[in-house]
């Protein structure tokens, strides 16, 4: 069944369909709407779902923390200085390794004030223990949401569910909505797990621990993400077979990245999130002019997919690497970092560049993406680029 939802409903309707135990929220833009369509859901006895209205995004994860460790399924959104004020407990959720689930539309950090898109609210978490995975659309919005707690009671990990702010969350489109029953039947019941508030069985989770401990529980918590690779493919895997739509080509679920033309693309470009569809319009363009370009989008971001992404660039000669947070005192933005990193590990011979680009939501169309795969096809060119700056 099709609907025409933004993001943000898409994933308020998934929501719907999983009816997890707690949502706890407290509206930020953009994402705003995402508890706002759920608390109607709530209102109009269509879920069960004990919905709490909290003062704070701080006090909304504090609120997922318990509800999750006392066994139950919990949820909630926000966005850029929302999520910055939930970092103290974020990283508690990671380290008591608790199968929360979170939608975050990317959105600028102030100051100055923005309520516009960018990525550097969530590049803040990238380390805080949540697997992280980026959705293009509202349909793969929609979907992800639906496989975010397989995977995150498989791994006992929570998972972050990120998405565009304003050219994800409020663009509205077609949306393949699965049936109640087969959303359901997807998702499936928790496994049980230890409740920390059962006073017959006490348990401590996430207290004190000395100096001869911390380290293997931080080892645990590496292991698990490094587990996870397998199952965010399995889950992906499942979803399509549950699923009428066609997944062929590029764009499947069974590969934590999506490909687009890059098996004999002697330039490549890497993107997170929405601005993958202006690039490849732009690769496409210039492939009927007989140049050999490429695009890959990075889906899954923690676990971070380097040994797809090398396998995907194969022997090209140079890659584009587009940030969309600004990086500041570094010698380059968050995924340039990690993909040159995965390129010297793997002693790579590629040449890269980093493209700096859509901060607080600046235009980002095919025409800026034909300008950068210009500059790589350039004999020489700068290591950090600023795309659409005015001046």
């Amino acid at each position: 069944m099709q609907k025409i939802l933004t993001g943000n409903e898409a994933i308020a309707e998934a929501m719907r369909q999983i009816e997890p135990d707690v949502v706890a929220a407290y509206p930020i833009t953009p994402s705003t709407k995402i508890p706002e369509k759920f608390s109607e859901f709530v209102a109009n006895g269509e879920v069960r779902t004990e919905f709490v209205a909290v003062e704070s995004e701080h006090s909304a994860m504090s609120a997922c923390i318990g509800a999750a460790a006392a066994g139950a399924r919990a949820m909630t959104a926000t966005a850029s200085q929302g999520l910055a004020l939930m970092h103290e407990v974020l990283v508690n959720a990671g380290g008591m390794r608790l199968p929360i689930v979170l939608a975050n539309a990317n959105r600028a950090l102030s100051a100055p004030l923005s309520i516009h898109g960018d990525h550097s609210d969530v590049m803040l978490e990238r380390d805080s223990g949540w697997i992280q995975i980026f959705a293009g659309s509202p349909q793969e919005a929609y979907d992800l949401i639906l496989q975010a707690f397989p995977i995150a009671e498989k791994v006992r990990l929570p998972v972050m569910i990120c998405f565009d702010g304003f050219e994800t969350s409020h663009l509205a489109t077609n949306v393949e909505i699965l049936s109640d029953a087969t959303a359901r039947k997807f998702v499936g019941q928790p496994p049980k797990f230890p409740n920390l508030f059962d006073l017959e069985k006490p348990l401590t989770l996430g207290g004190y621990t000395s100096p001869e401990y911390f380290f293997e529980a931080k080892r645990g918590q590496f292991e698990a993400f490094e587990s996870a690779r397998k199952v965010v493919t399995e889950v992906g895997a499942k979803f399509e077979g549950i699923n009428p739509r066609d997944f062929s080509g590029g764009a499947s679920y069974i590969s934590p990245i999506e490909t687009f033309e890059t098996k004999d693309a002697e330039i490549i470009l890497i993107v997170l999130g929405s601005a993958a569809g202006a690039a490849q319009v732009a690769a496409r363009n210039l492939r009927k002019a007989g140049k050999k370009v490429g695009v890959i989008r990075v889906r899954t971001f923690r676990p971070f997919p380097t040994e797809e992404i090398l396998a995907a660039c194969g022997k090209s000669k140079k890659i584009g690497i587009l940030d969309r947070m600004v990086p500041l005192g570094s010698s380059g933005g968050v995924l340039f970092n990690e993909i040159n990193s995965a390129f010297f590990a793997a002693k790579a011979k590629t040449e890269t560049a980093n493209f700096i680009y859509g901060i607080g939501q600046r235009q980002f169309n095919p025409e800026h993406a034909t300008e950068i795969f210009a500059t790589l096809a350039q004999a020489k060119f700068p290591k950090i680029n600023f795309v659409n700056l005015r001046g």
